[in-house]
């Protein structure tokens, strides 16, 4: 019998319930369903006939719900109770026997589906169940069991434990490539996630052998894939054949392999109305050439360039589809591109959606398309990369929704991150002590896109505050505007004579956008500074600085925290002497570039390269202040900051170069936690760059925590001489490469 028909059987006993009318309905033991979304799930109210088939309906609606293990209706007297036995909710969860840390199982429950406050029932359980047992199989564990154990802790709640046995990991100790001959195992290796276990394989970069069975059915799509790069059109490539001695846990991979011939290209057709572009322009910027080996990946790579030209003429649904017709004898191909336009695409209308604190203006302002535009791809692409390097979203997408054939509207969705920031920081040095930095800093106050900050530093010998306020977009437009007022503190231990240096300064700036990544702009300083000298009072000094900062500033990265691709290029030249005591020239120049490797090995690794170079240039009165430095996280790690700079009666360093060289990697993608490895190398003297050269490499750890950018950096000085002020931990938050 089900669980309506049991119900409903009191109703049945009762020879004249259809006769009964209804006085009263009343709830008893509901919970999660409020009494109003009661009465408006029941299909009868007070009046009305007791009617066997509208509670049939009606409990039918309320186990839909999916909150209730079984209710009973009961009528006395004219008046209707439905009594409710709800499923109890689960208030614990634990998985034993396999990931101790806390954030590691929250990962889990997440994809087990699962999670505290949801509703207790088998079918869920079980679900959650097969997906574990899924995730350790991923990871190798093959024959794994989980057992759930469910402990009642009230009449509406109860715990669930997975207890996790877990089974044995294989490792690959063979793996053979049947067939291959034009092709070294390295370049496989470098394409698959199963690899043959070798020597001291607990060392970096070497391969640990661990079965990996979630990427199995990938492997041979993936060396196949390879061989096109290579030219083998006719390469074939089986799934592969793993065997395991379950005795000593031992696998063999065996991959077999037909590579066929390799083709060169003989030529490159492309199929395009000359009246919407001009194919014959297209050629000089094609991966693929001819008489060269051909390379899926380049076909690829020129499918695009192809789609991307046309759609930044207004054909957002071109298609662009390819034909390859090989010659077995002359081992060539003739690549034809066949491109169909369709209609052009106009913007209907933009929308955003995801922002609950940044005022949409905001958003829109750095979306380059607008309604009744032309779409544009390049416009497109250039939107969701400004967009992100605001620092205001975790997430962009732009989604393109097709109205008609001529027409499509653009769905901004944005995930907002924390602009708000409270920054701590600090490290050890023998010079400073300890160091400590400090910021409560909001980029986007009041979701308005203006930056806001306030920081200091202290140590036992330096002191910094300072307050400022930035605004990108003056009134919406390309005007940006800043004002800033700060003091210095420095105390300077000299084996000829210590000082302390005190400065006060505002400056207020104002600049414009000329391009989507390029902006210049001018600042104008105006500063106080005191020097005291603790033995020599006549070498105090008491001046004014007044100068104008004329910059450059170029941005083509595609993320504000976490760049993949694109560079960054700022110049400014600081000219001092128009007003007040000091007078020089001081040229600073930065570049960084950055390359992510995950569309060419589907692998997150990232290159950064960041380069200094400044030079200064004294008119009549240069201060101390303004000298060069080298050393530090800014310049070369493994030393500490300020590490080499001039004596008291040196002359100033006027000329410093530094570069710094990372490899980044994953560690823990969800947590926003990477990995890497670094090599910096900086140069600073007087009229060159030879008077002092040092080095460092290390590791480091990064979080982009919810508080900012953390950095725990490793380093160790390359070249470092007797009386090196070296430096081999740190730690930053709130400063990113």
């Amino acid at each position: 019998m089900n669980k309506t028909s049991k119900i409903l059987l009191p109703f049945i006993l009762a020879s004249s319930v259809s006769a009964t009318q209804i006085k009263e309905i009343k709830f008893e033991n509901l919970a999660r369903v409020s009494e109003k979304i009661a009465f408006e799930t029941i299909d009868f109210k007070v009046g009305d006939n007791i009617d066997i088939t509208k509670i049939d309906n009606t409990l039918k609606k309320f186990f839909q719900f999916g909150y209730f293990d079984d209710i009973l209706v009961y009528e006395d007297n004219g008046v209707v109770t439905l009594s409710f036995k709800e499923k109890p909710s689960i208030a614990k969860i634990d998985i034993t026997g396999y990931k101790t840390r806390d954030d590691d199982k929250k990962v889990l429950y997440t994809m087990m589906g699962i999670k505290k406050g949801s509703i207790y029932s088998k079918q869920r359980v079980e679900k959650a169940k097969k997906a574990l047992l899924e995730e350790l199989e991923r990871e190798g564990y093959l024959g794994s069991v989980v057992e759930i154990d469910i402990k009642p802790i009230n009449e509406y709640s109860l715990a669930l434990e997975f207890q996790v046995n877990k089974g044995d990991s294989i490792i690959l100790h063979e793996v053979n490539y049947q067939g291959a001959q034009n092709i070294k195992r390295s370049a496989f290796e470098d394409v698959t996630a199963n690899k043959q276990k070798e020597s001291f394989s607990w060392f970096f970069g070497r391969n640990d052998g661990k079965l990996r069975i979630d990427h199995l059915d990938y492997e041979h799509h993936r060396i196949r894939d390879l061989y096109f790069q290579k030219g083998y059109l006719d390469a074939e490539v089986k799934s592969p054949f793993l065997k395991v001695d379950f005795n000593s846990n031992h696998g063999k991979l065996d991959f077999f392999i037909d590579e066929g011939i390799q083709y060169s290209v003989n030529s490159i057709t492309i199929y395009l109305d000359a009246s919407i572009l001009d194919p014959q322009t297209l050629y000089k910027d094609l991966k693929l050439q001819e008489d060269k080996t051909f390379n899926i990946e380049r076909l690829r790579s020129d499918v695009e360039f192809i789609k991307t030209s046309v759609a930044d003429l207004g054909y957002a649904y071109a298609d662009v589809d390819y034909d390859l017709r090989k010659n077995t004898e002359e081992k060539t191909v003739d690549v034809v591109f066949s491109v169909v336009p369709h209609q052009k695409v106009y913007i209907n209308d933009v929308y955003i959606s995801g922002n609950t604190r940044t005022l949409d203006r905001v958003i829109r302002r750095d979306v380059f398309l607008a309604p009744k535009d032309l779409f544009n791809y390049t416009d497109y692409k250039d939107s969701i990369n400004a967009l992100k390097r605001t620092g205001h979203f975790e997430d962009v997408n732009i989604e393109q929704i097709r109205v008609s054939e001529d027409k499509m509207d653009l769905l901004v969705k944005v995930t907002e991150a924390p602009t708000g920031q409270l920054i701590l920081g600090g490290g050890y040095g023998s010079y400073d002590g300890f160091m400590l930095n400090a910021a409560v800093n909001d980029s986007n106050i009041f979701g308005s896109g203006k930056d806001l900050g306030f920081s200091t530093e202290w140590s036992r010998r330096r002191f910094d505050l300072e307050l400022s306020l930035y605004n990108p977009a003056i009134f919406d437009s390309q005007y940006s505007g800043l004002a800033s007022v700060y003091r210095r503190e420095r105390e300077i231990i000299n084996n000829e004579e210590d000082s302390k240096r005190q400065i006060n300064g505002i400056v207020f700036g104002a600049g414009k956008k000329l391009t989507r990544n390029l902006r210049v702009g001018s600042n104008l300083k105006y500063e106080t500074t005191k020097e005291k000298y603790k033995n020599t009072p006549s070498l105090d000094l008491d001046y004014k600085t007044v100068s104008v900062i004329p910059y450059l500033n170029y941005n083509s990265t595609d993320d504000y925290f976490l760049p993949r691709k694109g560079m960054e290029l700022y110049s400014s030249v600081e000219v001092a002497g128009l007003a007040g005591d000091a007078e020089f020239i001081k040229n600073q120049n930065t570049f960084k570039y950055f390359y992510g490797f995950d569309d060419k090995f589907d692998y997150d690794a990232i290159f950064r390269y960041k380069a200094r170079l400044n030079y200064l240039n004294d008119l009549g009165f240069l201060p101390r202040g303004e000298t060069f430095y080298l050393g530090g996280l800014e310049s070369v790690r493994g030393y500490e900051s300020y590490a080499f700079g001039p004596g008291l009666y040196d002359k100033p360093y006027d000329m410093m170069f530094s570069n710094n060289l990372e490899m980044t990697f994953p560690l823990f993608p969800k947590a926003k936690m990477r990995w890497g490895v670094f090599y910096d190398y900086g140069m600073i003297g007087r009229g060159t760059l030879t008077d002092i050269k040092r080095a460092g490499t290390g590791a480091f750890l990064e979080w982009n925590s919810p508080v900012g950018p953390l950095q725990f950096i490793f380093a160790q000085p390359i070249g470092d001489k007797p009386g090196d002020k070296t430096s081999s931990f740190e730690f930053s938050l709130g400063s990113r490469f």
